[in-house]
């Protein structure tokens, strides 16, 4: 689609009705965040390109950042597109193995030698825990979380099957790092936030990896494990401004303001549904005749990307244990403002 304004050094919001939008139902929005959804601390509604809603709840302001928590994977999805773009891969079916050529599996272990990236980006790559029950403490107290992960990558399951895994976003976020010589801090910095005007993501310094480091209140820049690799599955903090930015790159087919930052290949790969109902690390929702794509994270941090209605909207919250979910907002508040 075709536009006039990027905000890419500025933010540019407009008269809701001018974007196609309901002031009066959007003004519902507030007493029901207060009331249903107390944890939001601050949400972004783009519309046609421009800021049709923003609102900060909890003494939160505009130049706060969130750590977004698993809305980090689509972040990561976006850099192999690039990578890709940029013939650092060749294909998301190469082997996941071609990248550690110094781990040596045992011979006998046949399927861990045939997962592939395609696999990770997926979510159906085989490991020995339930699914939905990653022992994720076990992986933060490892030495070395990517070994770690090479070593239970493949054990039971089945190759092709969904289960979710941040571990094996993981393993991604070191291939990046195997293939560019940069974390995927420093790439995305350099090739996707600073194109389309995100801020800058500085270098935390790493005190200790207990809870409050890894996931909570000291979480800051983007957490990295022992050697230096950016957290593949949670850890970046954002801006719900830079949130809907994303967002924007990604309804615009990878072009802003006439440069190519992902290929529209990609994106449409990424976002195609599928009987898993998950792209390459995006959620994927058709309801009701709606399609939308989510970058989705604990504690009801999202993305939702609705192309069919040139929508974004970015939600920042804090963690809390079962949220509200946050489609049940969109679904009831926001896509009935649509005029």
């Amino acid at each position: 689609m075709q536009r006039n304004y990027w905000p890419t050094t500025q933010r540019q919001a407009a008269d809701p009705t001018v974007l196609g939008m309901d002031p009066e139902k959007l003004s519902e929005l507030e007493p029901v965040i207060k009331s249903e959804y107390s944890n939001i601390n601050g949400m972004v509604v783009v519309r046609n390109g421009s800021i049709a809603y923003e609102r900060y709840y909890n003494g939160y302001g505009p130049d706060d950042a969130h750590h977004v928590t698993s809305v980090t994977k689509s972040i990561l999805s976006a850099l192999f597109g690039i990578a890709i773009d940029n013939g650092y891969i060749k294909s998301v079916d190469q082997k996941v193995l071609d990248f550690f050529p110094e781990y040596v599996p045992d011979a006998s272990d046949r399927l861990k030698r045939e997962i592939t990236i395609r696999h990770l980006l997926t979510m159906t790559a085989p490991y020995p825990f339930e699914d939905w029950h990653e022992p994720l403490d076990k992986l933060c107290v490892q030495p070395d979380w990517v070994e770690y992960t090479l070593d239970i990558l493949g054990q039971k399951g089945k190759l092709g099957v969904f289960k979710y895994s941040t571990a094996g976003a993981h393993l991604l976020s070191a291939i990046i790092t195997r293939i560019t010589g940069q974390s995927a801090r420093e790439f995305a910095n350099e090739h996707l936030f600073k194109p389309i005007g995100m801020k800058d993501i500085p270098d935390h310094e790493m005190k200790s990896f207990g809870f409050d480091d890894l996931f909570g209140t000291n979480v800051k820049g983007w957490v990295k494990d022992p050697q230096g690799h950016s957290t593949g599955g949670w850890g970046l903090t954002l801006i719900p401004r830079d949130m809907a930015r994303f967002g924007l790159l990604y309804l615009n087919n990878g072009l802003w303001d006439n440069k190519q930052i992902i290929s529209g290949t990609w994106i449409a790969e990424s976002t195609s549904i599928n009987p898993n109902n998950y792209g390459y690390l995006w959620w994927l929702r058709e309801e009701d005749g709606v399609f939308a794509y989510l970058a989705m994270g604990d504690g009801g941090n999202v993305i939702c990307c609705i192309p069919e209605q040139d929508l974004v909207v970015a939600i920042a919250s804090a963690f809390i244990m079962n949220p509200r979910d946050r489609w049940t907002l969109i679904k009831e508040w926001i896509i009935p403002a649509l005029v």
